[in-house]
């Protein structure tokens, strides 16, 4: 069974430090080094955490969009180009 901690998984995840962490939290990082050593959270942190990185994956589908939406009316307009006379 895989009890990897959520806060460690959640910095590795992001790519940032239990520092940065606790900063995107509105917390103090001792407070984020004693959920990591208790592998327990309060609830609403819990909702915090999957909130962030849902936020993370929004934020890369989006960016992933934009860039097949370039990709598209380049191509498109590239195709265009070529009709015209």
């Amino acid at each position: 069974m895989n009890d990897e901690n959520i806060v460690k998984k959640t910095c590795r995840e992001l790519g940032i430090t239990q520092k940065e962490l606790a900063e995107r939290l509105g917390t103090h990082l001792t407070t984020v080094q004693k959920w990591v050593a208790s592998n327990e959270l309060p609830n609403n942190v819990t909702k915090s955490i999957e909130l962030l990185l849902e936020n993370e994956d929004l934020k890369k589908l989006a960016k992933n969009l934009a860039w097949y939406k370039q990709l598209f009316f380049t191509s498109k307009n590239n195709a265009l180009n070529k009709v015209k006379i």
